[in-house]
């Protein structure tokens, strides 16, 4: 597919009004995406568990009318939010030569989280994926040909895409790849693909606790921080790994290697704050707290054997990851071990998930 495959030839103009509603989930990348070039197309490929309870419910009302420019309003949670209408903007500016329908329509865009705002959960990746599920969903109504599922969900993840990179992963489910890679034969920059290598019976079910360390607005933005990979002088590498990582982890799939599978996730973690840190200007967006859980963690796990690990988003939550079966004894390991360490003893329990759904 190239990005001509996605401007539609024409539409059924009789549509007047109507409204759609989506829920989309986040998602949690095991192999980091961090930089990117133009078009937001990813300097290096990635994959990602897509999550089940924190999601993004969006329902967009249309109205057609007639002036010549784009019409929308947001409400989150309920109120008016003037604050997301630049993002939405741009985001309708990039995807119009996609979805010409755009300019037609004067749209109210009513949207809410499953999970505390600014928690530190990728609501970018649920809100955008949420929207341009709901904008294919209009366009599958003024299509004159038949839009199949596949096509959906490819034209939904290029469009999300095109609001926030890691938007394009949230769309499908229980594993999804996003940035071209040789051992990954579907896989596309455009857009993310639903893993379909084999999956051993360890990753069913995974299980994730977001620990909440902080809960204020980020250090940097992911733009600025995606930008700092110009010109750094570890990138080159960091892209290779990246690709490497992708195939071993692909292997490891298949093979049910938990310890293996540790190894990976949390190397990748702690290689995107170091980019960060070597980075200039340089950030370190870990928190004292982060660096307690992660100890907390280890020595756990040099203890007892259990196969936990965490992950890190550009921030200072803590994603904590292991298999349903030691679900209780991680549960019990939380609380009596990390929950000191969350901001007001904040945490949220989730596992991987299906994807996002029409509601």
């Amino acid at each position: 597919m190239t990005e001509q495959d996605f401007i539609p030839k024409s539409y059924n103009s009789t549509l007047e009004s109507g409204s759609v509603k989506w829920a989309s989930p986040s998602n949690i990348a095991l192999v980091k995406y961090w930089g990117k070039k133009k078009d937001q197309i990813p300097e290096n490929p990635s994959i990602s568990f897509t999550l089940s309870d924190c999601k993004t419910i969006t329902e967009i009302t249309f109205t057609k009318k007639e002036s010549a420019d784009f019409s929308f309003d947001i409400y989150f949670e309920g109120e008016k939010n003037e604050a997301f209408k630049p993002k939405i903007q741009t985001f309708f500016e990039r995807i119009e030569i996609y979805m010409p329908f755009l300019k037609d329509y004067h749209f109210k865009i009513e949207t809410s989280n499953t999970f505390p705002h600014s928690s530190g959960i990728a609501s970018s990746a649920s809100g955008m994926s949420a929207i341009a599920l709901c904008l294919m969903s209009i366009e599958r109504s003024l299509s004159i040909v038949e839009v199949t599922d596949e096509v959906f969900n490819q034209k939904a993840s290029f469009l999300a895409r095109l609001g926030s990179g890691s938007a394009c992963r949230s769309i499908e489910g229980e594993l999804v790849v996003w940035g071209k890679n040789e051992s990954i034969e579907a896989s596309s920059d455009l857009y993310g693909v639903k893993f379909e290598g084999e999956v051993h019976s360890n990753f069913k079910n995974y299980q994730d606790t977001i620990l909440l360390v902080d809960k204020g607005e980020k250090q940097v933005s992911s733009t600025v921080g995606h930008q700092l990979m110009y010109g750094h002088p570890f990138a080159k590498e960091r892209f290779s790994q990246a690709h490497d990582n992708l195939a071993k982890l692909k292997t490891i799939l298949a093979s049910g290697d938990l310890n293996e599978f540790v190894k990976i996730v949390e190397s990748e973690a702690l290689t995107l704050h170091a980019m960060m840190m070597t980075s200039m200007p340089y950030f370190i967006l870990m928190k004292p707290n982060t660096l307690e859980i992660i100890n907390k963690i280890w020595a756990y796990r040099q203890k007892t054997d259990s196969k936990v690990c965490f992950t890190l988003d550009a921030g200072a939550n803590v994603h904590v990851l292991y298999p349903e079966n030691e679900k209780e004894s991680i549960l019990e390991f939380i609380k009596n071990e990390l929950v000191s360490y969350c901001q007001n003893g904040h945490y949220i329990c989730d596992q991987i998930g299906l994807g996002a759904n029409q509601i």
